[in-house]
């Protein structure tokens, strides 16, 4: 790691926040501990992360492909590692989290319409930056409210955030 951890209740200014964090997450992760370098970015990044995570109208087997898959094309193998079992138990096959892996994404892949399309959307947005009006098209068709459709976007952005953190501090490496 290029930064070093924040060891939970080691800092008793922190205490009211890693509250927070383990109410939402459960545990501080060595993100967050790293995180916790700055609090204001450690408080922000909570707040919109389990929005993203847990208050999110897409479909959760959709949403965990999107984040494995943005952790593959960004090389962010701590996060991919870390979201398969929430992949696994949002209903996602182990064919489907394999398929994750596999960039360009296999014709053949087995899933379903609008987790296909998701993932088209992630690469797109994470490869390419620019999202082709033909490929928003059929986001909208598969996720018709503007809600799934913005939750979809901000879980390909805040991913996309997440694995270049990751990446660039050599979290889990």
């Amino acid at each position: 790691m290029r930064l070093d951890p924040i060891a939970p209740g080691t800092r008793p200014e922190l205490a009211e926040q890693e509250q927070r964090i383990l109410a939402e997450r459960g545990r501080i992760s060595p993100l967050y501990q790293v995180l916790l370098n700055s609090p204001p970015i450690a408080h922000g990044w909570e707040q919109m992360l389990s929005a993203v995570r847990n208050r999110n109208s897409v479909p959760a087997d959709v949403r965990e492909l999107v984040i494995l898959r943005v952790a593959v094309l960004n090389r962010a193998p701590y996060e991919f590692d870390a979201h398969v079992p929430h992949a696994l138990a949002a209903g996602a096959s182990d064919a489907q989290v394999a398929a994750m892996r596999t960039v360009p994404l296999a014709a053949d892949a087995p899933l379903n319409a609008a987790q296909r399309v998701a993932i088209r959307l992630a690469d797109a947005m994470t490869r390419d930056i620019e999202v082709d009006d033909a490929l928003y098209a059929e986001v909208q068709a598969q996720f018709t409210t503007s809600q799934q459709q913005l939750d979809l976007v901000a879980t390909v952005a805040a991913y996309n955030m997440v694995s270049r953190l990751l990446t660039a501090l050599r979290i889990g490496h």
